[in-house]
C-alpha cells in the first residue's frame, strides 16, 4: 500500500495541468475574489472577507485535488484494466481504497499551504502562529472526506460519465457550502440546505480557528459522518466492481 501511495503522489505531481488547477489556481482565485479593495466585513459573517475566502479557497483547492483527480483517475484505471491487475497482487481491496484516499489527501496539502501563504504575504492576513497551524491542519484533515467521495464516484461512473458527475458534485458542493459566496448572501432555502453540506462544515472548522475558537464539535461530527458514508460507499462499490470483473 505504501508503494501505491508513493506512485500515486508521484504521478499527480508530474501532471502539470492537474497541478495548475489544484495548486496554482485556488490562490489566484483568492486574490481575484478578495482583493485588497474588498470591503472588510459583511453582515452575518464571523470573520473578515479576506479571512473567510482564505479558508474557502484552501478548501476549494483541496477539493480540486482530491475530488477531481481521484474520480477521473479511478474510472480510467477501471476501463484500461489496471484495477483488475492490482487485484491479482497481494494488495487487499481496503488497501487500494485507503491508498487512493491517502495519496489524494497528501497531494492536496501544497494547495492549502499556498493559499495560506498568499493570505499572509499578498492579502495581509495576520493570525497567531497556532492559528496558522490549526487552519492548515483543519483544511488538510477535512480533505479526506472529499477524497473518499472521489473514490466512490470513480467506482460509480464510467470513463465517459465520470467528469460530468464529478463536476456536478464539485460545483454543487462548492456553491451550497458557501465557498464562492458567503452563506449569508444566499437565499434562505440554500442556507437551510447548505448547513448540512460537508463543504459548509469543512470551512467552518478553519473559520472557528480564525476567531480564536476551537473547531465546533457539530461541524467535526458532521464531517466524520460524511467520511464514514463516503468511505463506506467507496468500499461497497469496490466490492461490487470486483464481483463484476
Amino acid at each position: 500500500m505504501k508503494t501505491l501511495v508513493k506512485l500515486e503522489i508521484t504521478r499527480s505531481l508530474r501532471n502539470k495541468k492537474f497541478m495548475f488547477f489544484s495548486v496554482i489556481y485556488p490562490p489566484l482565485l483568492y486574490v481575484l475574489i478578495a482583493g485588497r479593495d474588498t470591503p472588510g466585513n459583511m453582515p452575518g459573517l464571523p470573520v473578515d472577507l479576506k479571512l473567510y475566502y482564505m479558508v474557502a479557497m484552501a478548501a476549494f483547492g483541496a477539493m480540486t485535488a482530491v475530488l477531481m483527480g481521484n474520480s477521473e483517475r479511478i474510472a480510467k484505471e477501471r476501463e484500461i484494466g489496471w484495477v483488475r491487475q492490482l487485484r491479482l497482487t497481494a494488495l487487499p481491496g481496503r488497501g487500494y481504497v485507503t491508498a487512493k484516499i491517502a495519496s489524494a489527501a497528501t497531494v492536496s496539502l501544497p494547495s492549502i499551504l499556498l493559499v495560506l501563504l498568499t493570505g499572509a504575504t499578498v492579502m495581509g492576513v495576520r493570525l497567531d502562529a497556532w492559528q496558522w497551524g490549526a487552519v492548515a491542519l483543519c483544511s488538510w484533515a477535512g480533505s479526506f472526506v472529499f477524497a473518499a467521495l472521489g473514490v466512490a464516484i470513480g467506482y460509480l461512473a464510467t470513463g465517459d460519465a465520470v467528469r460530468p458527475i464529478t463536476m456536478l458534485f464539485y460545483f454543487g458542493l462548492a456553491f451550497m457550502g458557501g465557498l464562492w459566496l458567503p452563506m449569508s448572501s444566499l437565499p434562505d432555502w440554500v442556507q437551510n440546505i447548505g448547513e448540512w453540506m460537508p463543504t459548509h462544515a469543512y470551512t467552518a472548522l478553519g473559520q472557528a480557528v480564525e476567531v480564536g475558537e476551537a473547531p465546533h464539535l457539530d461541524d467535526a461530527g458532521l464531517l466524520l459522518g460524511y467520511l464514514v458514508l463516503f468511505a463506506g460507499a467507496a468500499a461497497w462499490l469496490y466490492r461490487k466492481d470486483t464481483r463484476k470483473a
